[in-house]
């Protein structure tokens, strides 16, 4: 019996990026459906009705949210496709999704103030927000990627954000890059990957995406809220 795999996403998202990037390096087939926001398909609404945010993974039917879990799931269940996203070792896996944790939980809102706040409250996000792409520098070390030599489950986390860099920077007033060196050179090594590279936009789009979001929604309105997971 044929399997139905459908991923439910957003294109500006880099949650929905993830699950792009994994089913691209395992070469899994799938049909993917983009939302229209801010409406909410009744798609969407139906398989994600807690939440009601994508992406959504549904396989055979069966729906899969959150996207660090979806992420795990596409690993567990094409286990036999390479290649393997996590690694084997109990400790290694912890410190995996560990740090995507922290990129969800640390990263994600502090780039979000960076680009939505002024003054005050912008400066000191975007402090903490240097602080912590920092501290990420440091776990890759020396490494091509963050899962050493292969590129792996948190470097899957992570990459998609690399799109929001230039709207960060831009509205920061500061660079990625004479702050981070190492990890802009594993951004570049990353998009060298032509699951990553078709599976991002560009960030001159994400910016005008950014652009068009302050337009509507104004500088100090949160925008995105019960939309990406």
């Amino acid at each position: 019996m044929e399997e139905e795999l459908l991923l439910i996403g957003y294109w500006p998202s880099f949650f929905g990026a993830r699950l792009k990037i994994a089913l691209a390096e395992k070469r899994i087939p799938y049909q993917y459906i983009e939302e229209n926001f801010p409406r909410k398909s009744k798609l969407l609404l139906r398989h994600n009705p807690i939440f009601r945010k994508i992406p959504v993974l549904v396989h055979n039917g069966n729906p899969i949210n959150e996207s660090l879990l979806a992420l795990q799931y596409i690993d567990e269940v094409w286990k036999d496709k390479p290649p393997v996203l996590l690694p084997s070792d109990p400790y290694l896996r912890y410190q995996a999704k560990f740090w995507a944790h922290v990129i969800d939980n640390k990263i994600y809102y502090l780039g979000g103030k960076v680009w939505k706040q002024q003054g005050e409250l912008q400066e000191v996000a975007k402090k903490e927000f240097i602080k912590c792409l920092k501290l990420l520098e440091g776990v890759i070390g020396d490494e091509p990627f963050f899962g050493g030599k292969t590129f792996g489950f948190l470097d899957i986390a992570f990459i998609g954000y690399s799109a929001w860099f230039k709207t960060y920077e831009t509205y920061g007033n500061f660079s990625i890059e004479n702050e981070c060196p190492k990890l802009i050179s594993w951004v570049d090594r990353c998009m060298k990957k032509e699951s990553v590279a078709k599976s991002l936009h560009p960030p001159d789009e994400v910016l005008k995406y950014a652009q068009m979001v302050m337009k509507v929604y104004g500088l100090n309105r949160g925008f995105g809220k019960g939309i990406h997971a």
